[in-house]
């Protein structure tokens, strides 16, 4: 019996610890690469993404690509708030190849997941859940992927749950997105990501 408990408590202490990524350290953005014209700053510890003068669609994409993570991160949403929260995901100029979990005003389903330049919408949260988005203030989102399942959760709540074969195949990295149109401006803080 003492073998085996020496033996399970070795398979624990084996087990490699998932450390936590912090994707943004709060003073500059290392670690990421700015895409189009629109503004992108530290402010206050904060990231900001706010329009800029072309009014077109940007993006900010890490350096680095994920696989199977759990992404954290609090965003804030000033004027309009069109945005969106990228993952497996590869940007050439402004056009996004790959998958984003949604971050925009009431009622346009904050916390679904649209494939761009692909089939659009794949899945949109229960219009119920849009209670639980807080316009013009702090909010809580957290994305897991793993294989080819992803669910998303909006200040605790879960959003969305989807298992989809080509989201299974993606790759690349994670990556805000600010809307094209113009007077948009949102603000992010605590953007950890653990290895699952």
């Amino acid at each position: 019996m003492k073998k085996i408990f020496i033996l399970i408590v070795l398979l624990i202490l084996a087990e490699p610890i998932k450390a936590q990524i912090n994707l943004f350290n709060g003073e500059n953005l290392d670690g990421w690469e700015i895409h189009g014209t629109e503004k992108w700053y530290v402010e206050n510890g904060e990231l900001v993404c706010e329009s800029g003068p072309d009014e077109e669609y940007g993006y900010l994409s890490t350096k680095e690509h994920f696989d199977n993570f759990e992404l954290e991160l609090e965003f804030k949403q000033e004027a309009d708030g069109n945005s969106g929260v990228f993952f497996r995901s590869t940007v050439e100029g402004t056009k996004v190849n790959g998958w984003q979990v949604e971050v925009a005003p009431p009622t346009l389903h904050t916390g679904g997941i649209y494939e761009s330049y692909g089939r659009g919408w794949l899945i949109k949260p229960d219009p119920l859940k849009d209670q639980y988005l807080k316009m013009g203030a702090w909010n809580k989102m957290k994305i897991k992927v793993k294989g080819n399942r992803v669910t998303t959760y909006l200040n605790g709540n879960e959003m969305v749950q989807i298992e989809d074969d080509k989201i299974g195949k993606g790759k690349g990295g994670i990556a805000l997105q600010i809307h094209s149109g113009g007077g948009i401006k949102v603000k992010w803080r605590n953007l950890k990501l653990k290895n699952i």
